[in-house]
């Protein structure tokens, strides 16, 4: 993936992911079944994705429904790329990043409701995702990203079009600070991490 450019020439064209040429959802019943079996296979986790970046189930479904409709449309380009969930991932926190610049705050909540996930995070603290929730929006992707799925830097830097360098600094930052929130073993947050 190519990493977004900024001003007039950026080769963004609506999907939420980086470059690449126009594409578009044309009919057919092998593209339709492909979306089918990758929504179903794929949507759980990319939902468990979208509430955590998202910081609670509502507009973490909102996240995941606006990706997967651009990735729908898009669906040609998406099913090429070598690796078709992080490029959706890619959207997601895409779009993610632009609702922030739309509203230019952020809503978090003291306390994350309770949420039914048939095969649950990695991690069940409500005080772990309720510090997770306070860190800075582009901290809290990093460790969503490395610590919830497991991408390695390179996947997360790829995903977020920042440098290997920045994920690392976002990440340290982001640890630092929820060791300051009294949170001393995060060894039950590191499980799925990819080396």
């Amino acid at each position: 993936m190519e990493p977004r450019s900024g001003g007039t020439g950026s080769k963004d064209d609506g999907d939420g992911a980086p470059g690449g040429a126009a594409g578009g959802h044309q009919g057919g019943e092998q593209i339709s079944l492909d979306i089918s079996e990758f929504l179903r296979a794929n949507l759980p986790g990319l939902m468990r994705y979208g509430i955590a970046l998202a910081g609670n189930p509502h507009d973490g479904a909102d996240l995941v429904q606006t990706a997967c409709e651009k990735a729908v449309l898009n669906w040609r380009r998406v099913s090429a790329a070598d690796q078709p969930v992080a490029y959706v991932k890619a959207i997601t926190a895409n779009a993610r990043i632009s609702s922030w610049r739309k509203r230019r705050r952020e809503s978090l909540l003291a306390e994350l409701p309770e949420v039914s996930v048939t095969d649950g995070y990695p991690i069940d603290d409500a005080g772990v995702w309720g510090a997770v929730a306070a860190l800075p929006r582009k901290q809290r992707a990093v460790i969503v990203l490395r610590y919830v799925e497991g991408h390695s830097e390179q996947e997360i830097a790829d995903i977020l079009s920042i440098s290997v360098g920045t994920v690392k600094s976002h990440s340290s930052r982001a640890i630092n600070s929820l060791r300051k929130t009294s949170i001393q073993d995060l060894s039950g947050f590191s499980g799925r991490a990819a080396s």
